[in-house]
């Protein structure tokens, strides 16, 4: 089946050869059989990511220092998880969508416990550029229970409401109830990152 979608001449020059770090090209007024066929179109193409919010549609080039920014955090988390046998499955960026609520995004990692579900129990996202689609609103939608923001080597903590009508931030994760963000943030360095991941290993070991 070929897909003919409209976006701009100048929208895609910034997709396929960006001049600025991470652009972000938001289109309007999508339906959601439109939005499938983006994920369709866009399927393979690991540094691009597509948002969707009740008809808004984001697509974001991912740059290199995300690639490394996100890599390095889910590494460290596996070896948290391994050390203290912590049945850790990853989701990666695997796109979590419902129809119903009109949502959908693939985050930055994500991650289930215990076992597989549906939807991750945990979902990261590493902001290089700030501005764009509310990415909570969206999780919000999907019910995915706890959601981090990774930025300027700082975490921000967001646990679903009971009710689930929204998110409020947490100091502390309850999906790692243990785990010291402020001091694993400090091993969030990309250009020594098999020396952050060794240390990080070290230090949990010694920690036990």
């Amino acid at each position: 089946m070929k897909i003919t979608l409209d976006i701009a001449q100048p929208d895609l020059e910034k997709l396929i050869a960006p001049a600025i770090a991470e652009p972000r090209i938001p289109l309007y007024g999508i339906t959601w059989q439109q939005y499938e066929n983006f994920i369709e179109m866009f399927s393979g193409h690991q540094n691009l990511h597509l948002a969707y919010l009740q008809g808004v549609l984001e697509i974001v080039t991912l740059s290199p220092e995300h690639e490394m920014l996100k890599t390095i955090i889910a590494r460290l988390l596996y070896t948290y998880a391994d050390a203290l046998d912590i049945d850790l499955f990853s989701c990666g960026s695997a796109t979590c969508k419902s129809q119903s609520t009109h949502r959908g995004l693939e985050p930055d990692e994500s991650f289930c416990i215990g076992e597989r579900k549906q939807f991750p129990d945990l979902a990261i996202e590493v902001t290089v550029t700030s501005g764009g689609i509310n990415k909570l609103e969206i999780y919000q939608g999907l019910q995915i229970p706890e959601v981090w923001f990774y930025q300027s080597n700082h975490f921000s903590l967001y646990r679903i409401k009971q009710d689930g009508s929204g998110y409020q931030e947490i100091t502390q994760s309850q999906v790692f109830p243990n785990l010291d963000l402020n001091l694993m943030a400090q091993h969030i360095r990309p250009d020594l990152e098999p020396e952050m991941v060794k240390a990080w290993r070290k230090f949990i070991n010694n920690s036990k």
